[in-house]
């Protein structure tokens, strides 16, 4: 047993001495274009994508283990593959890294490094939210359609992209305004990042499933994202001044403005009222930024 240890203290020095200078900017240029990669990526929904590959990755590892013959020749002849399949499935997201590095998104990423921000308070996502219910309340009396994205785990930047990014403190009357009819922004979806305003006049997928013929473009839009993200989506109606709420796919109709504070509430804002309830949230949205 201490011949094998200092088999592998002899490895480590061994290994340590031919280390140079040259050798340390090496990792450290891996680590960066690696942490720059995810940096933007994580904007889009395609990490999603990598983590169903990460997922193959390890079940190809159990099977392997496991000596499951046929499912690790289906596995290998995926894997043999991969460079070809990323290309295919990531090829929007190469050229999106490739045009935010030349314009100047390195640099942006080493202010992140330098200075990555506070956490946001809970305080600010509850009123943020109170303050769009008061404005859904109000339109759906006025029967001003509305769009709205609530931002989850999944980040929309791909959706942001489309619109026209604000980064404002949400209030009734911003959001209002945004909705009012013939405004420049009123015919897109609003996207809500953290407790703020990020974005207005967005272009949300349409869903490819059928729907009722009573549901207009704002619905299909919202349950189309709903079903590729785990943002929440509401829409108030144009025709009817109807609330409805959009989650994975489904679309709930006709609710309050109370029942959709509650839902809002429940899924931001944590239930418990310790202070390591509110520090674990905290830490939460500042992974997220």
């Amino acid at each position: 047993m201490f011949s094998q240890i200092e088999e592998l203290f002899n490895r480590i020095i061994s290994i340590f001495s031919t280390f140079s200078i040259f050798d340390f900017l090496d990792i450290l240029m891996v680590t960066f274009v690696i942490y720059i990669c995810i940096r933007i990526l994580r904007e889009t929904r395609a990490l999603q994508l990598i983590k169903g590959l990460l997922y193959l990755a390890v079940i190809y590892g159990i099977v392997n283990l496991l000596g499951m013959e046929a499912s690790s020749l289906l596995f290998k002849s995926i894997f043999s593959n991969i460079l070809i399949i990323v290309v295919i499935l990531f090829g929007p997201e190469i050229r999106h890294i490739l045009e935010q590095v030349g314009h100047g998104a390195t640099a942006k990423s080493l202010k992140t490094i330098i200075h990555p921000g506070v956490a946001v308070e809970l305080a600010e996502i509850s009123d943020s939210i109170e303050a769009i219910c008061k404005a859904c309340s109000d339109m759906s009396d006025q029967k001003i359609g509305a769009l709205i994205c609530f931002e989850n785990d999944t980040l929309l930047g791909d959706v942001i992209d489309t619109g026209t990014q604000i980064n404002a403190k949400a209030s009734k009357e911003l959001v209002e305004n945004i909705f009012f009819p013939k405004s420049p922004l009123h015919d897109g979806a609003m996207v809500v990042r953290n407790g703020k305003i990020y974005a207005a006049g967005c272009i949300l997928p349409l869903t490819k499933k059928t729907v009722s013929s009573a549901l207009g473009t704002r619905h299909r839009a919202g349950i189309g994202l709903s079903e590729q993200s785990d943002a929440i989506i509401v829409i108030v109606s144009e025709e009817n001044g109807a609330i409805s709420v959009a989650r994975g796919g489904v679309l709930q109709r006709d609710i309050s403005d109370g029942d959709l504070r509650d839902i809002l509430m429940t899924a931001f804002v944590p239930s418990g009222t310790s202070s390591d309830d509110k520090i674990i949230t905290k830490l939460v949205r500042r992974v997220k930024k």
